[in-house]
Parts: C-alpha cells; structure tokens; sequence
C-alpha cells in the first residue's frame, strides 16, 4: 500500500512539472497536457480558454496533445490535490477559482492517475 501512495504521488508531481512544458514565440506559448485523445481540445479550452488551439504531435502512436494559447500575460501552476469520484473538472476548476484569483482548473489525467491542476495569472 505504501508503495502504491509513492507512486501517486511520484506521477502526480510528474504530470504537474512535465505539463508547464512552454515555448515563447511570437506571443504563443505551447504546452503539452499529456496524450492526444477525443478530449485534446476540451482541455486545451478549459485550461487555456476558447481562443486555445489544440494539435496532436509527436511519433506515430504517441501522439501528444499540445495547446497553443497566447501567453502575453505570465501564467502560473498550482496543484490541489486528486481528482477522481469526489472532484472532478468542475470541482477543480472552483477549488482553483477560490484558491487563486483568476485560477482556472482541470483534472489532469495520465493512465490511471488524475490530479487537479490550477493556472492562474502571476
């Protein structure tokens, strides 16, 4: 059991530093949330909102889903937990909405572990 709770904890700190992957170019940033499914854009847009692009790249059959959002303004990284029955997008997003002015929040998802992961202006 305990080895089981390290490695949530291990993969949960690893989605939230792998998923602050950003690249300034022109006024656009990119960021990679995890692997390319039917939900990339949804993501993308609840993380970044509705003027967020989303593509999916990399090596066939490890394909990633990478957001394209306009990164003028700094944008920070919190973490609030798991996500799961009891705390799902909605429920993230408003932890993030209370917790930092301006958070916005989702459940980040990899294999079989989902944390709630905030961005807010700083």
């Amino acid at each position: 059991m305990e080895r089981t709770l390290t490695l949530v904890s291990f993969v949960s700190l690893l989605i939230i530093f792998a998923s602050v992957v950003e690249q300034a170019r022109a006024g656009k940033c990119n960021e990679v949330v995890g692997p390319c499914n039917a939900g990339c854009d949804q993501r993308c847009k609840a993380m970044h909102g509705p003027s967020c692009e989303s593509k999916c790249e990399g090596i066939l059959g490890n394909l990633s889903c990478t957001c394209v959002y306009d990164c003028s303004r700094k944008i920070c990284n919190g973490g609030l937990g798991n996500c799961g029955v009891a705390c799902n997008n909605q429920c993230c997003d408003a932890k993030c909405a209370q917790r930092y002015n301006g958070g916005r929040g989702f459940c980040n998802t990899l294999f079989e572990f989902s944390v709630c992961q905030c961005k807010f202006p700083c």
